[in-house]
């Protein structure tokens, strides 16, 4: 029988001073590992949260007692960030991340959006004891300095030509990624993992000099959900987007195609696009935005739609959405593209489309056939159970962990 571990996660971005789906699959790791009676620390950085939201956090998330909180916060504010992003270094938390090393002896050391944290704090070593040290690539930033292979914000990036696209991407360039200091603090890191293997190809296609390996992303199960739903949001059957209102999401080419679909489309989430898009559907009644929701709320959303639509234009790491929607048995339809296609294949979950009228015809089909649209998402639902389920997901992450542990030390300390 194995012993309670002690984990420490370094981040930039944890609910709620977070905006997209990488800190909410950490939350999910965090909270799972501590109910199976764990101890985490999560120590993130608030202000590089406020340099991109001035207020506080709109929507609220229950903590775990299991799970604390450290919030890097510096009286220079924004420079903090600033600082990093230009030097690969966390000099003005290096302080802070150092006191949360010494706070206890850690077992695991694992590391996820460190994009303002920087790649110097992957040498972190606790100040007691010995850990293994594990990295999650969340996006493409290892790679990608925008973080999402978006090429001169208008196309996936299929050749980088990175130092223009920065520029163009009005960001200013890092001047680490000059140095080689990526590739030296890369060898810190005794295990690198992809939520798709989509994604660990791109790394090792983009010339990332560590091997990345498969840990596909999960969520906690929700049998709730769908035994005993929460009422309709409308009479009405409608289509379901979930996700960022930003540019690469593609939310606007399901506006643009809109007028050729006679069900409702429901729109849930929040983003900087928000204003262009509901400026190209303010004629069509059919589409309601629904803002930004937390997970309780979504589950009724998933639960009744017709599919899900992910329509994303650039290279998604994974597709969350697709795996939300199977675990409250609803079927999805995904872009060609990126990771998207994964989770659909593996499952048979639901429909990959290419082209607007493969989309038209998906529609179609799943608002003309109920059986069919039973069929796909209950095995989307059995999909959900054998990969991306809470369970599924710790047996392969504590696998990774005892490999390396044994790899590094001989022996696995734990056991």
């Amino acid at each position: 029988m194995s012993r309670p571990l002690n984990f420490l996660h370094l981040t930039t971005f944890y609910p709620p001073y977070s905006f997209g789906g990488d800190a909410v699959q950490l939350y999910r790791l965090a909270h799972a590992l501590a109910e199976e009676g764990h101890h985490v620390d999560v120590v993130h950085c608030v202000d590089s949260y406020h340099l991109l939201h001035p207020a506080e956090p709109p929507v609220k998330f229950a903590e775990h007692p299991n799970v604390v909180r450290h919030e890097l916060r510096s009286g220079y504010r924004g420079l903090s960030p600033l600082l990093t992003q230009q030097t690969g270094q966390p000099w003005l938390k290096r302080k802070a991340i150092g006191e949360a090393l010494r706070m206890r002896s850690y077992d695991v050391i694992h590391f996820h959006n460190i994009s303002l944290l920087g790649p110097g704090v992957l040498a972190a070593r606790p100040a007691r004891g010995q850990a293994v040290k594990m990295y999650t690539t969340h996006e493409h930033w290892l790679v990608c300095p925008t973080h999402v292979l978006w090429k001169f914000n208008r196309a996936p990036c299929e050749k980088p030509d990175c130092l223009r696209c920065t520029i163009q991407a009005k960001r200013p360039p890092q001047i680490w990624r000059y140095t080689g200091l990526l590739p030296r603090m890369a060898k810190h890191v005794d295990q690198f993992v992809a939520p798709s293997r989509f994604t660990a190809q791109m790394h090792a296609e983009r010339g990332f000099p560590q091997p990345v390996a498969y840990l596909p992303n999960f969520m906690d199960r929700v049998d709730q959900d769908w035994r005993d739903p929460a009422p309709r949001p409308q009479e009405a059957p409608y289509f379901l987007f979930v996700g960022r209102l930003e540019l690469i999401k593609g939310l606007q080419t399901l506006i643009a195609l809109w007028d050729r679909v006679p069900y409702d489309l429901l729109l849930a989430g929040a983003g900087t696009y928000e204003p262009e898009l509901r400026s190209m559907a303010a004629r069509n009644p059919r589409i309601r935005f629904l803002g930004q929701l937390p997970q309780r709320e979504l589950g009724a959303l998933y639960h009744h739609a017709l599919a899900c639509i992910v329509p994303s234009v650039t290279y998604e790491t994974f597709g969350m959405t697709s795996v939300e929607a199977f675990a409250r048995k609803t079927p999805v339809v995904v872009r060609n593209l990126g990771a998207l296609p994964e989770v659909v294949r593996d499952s048979g979950g639901g429909f990959v489309y290419g082209s607007d009228e493969e989309l038209l015809h998906a529609l179609e089909c799943f608002a003309g056939s109920p059986k069919l649209r039973a069929e796909l998402g209950e095995k989307g639902y059995q999909g959900f159970l054998q990969w991306w389920c809470r369970e599924a997901h710790l047996r392969t992450y504590f696998d990774y962990l005892n490999r390396n542990a044994e790899k590094k030390f001989g022996a696995i300390p734990w056991q």
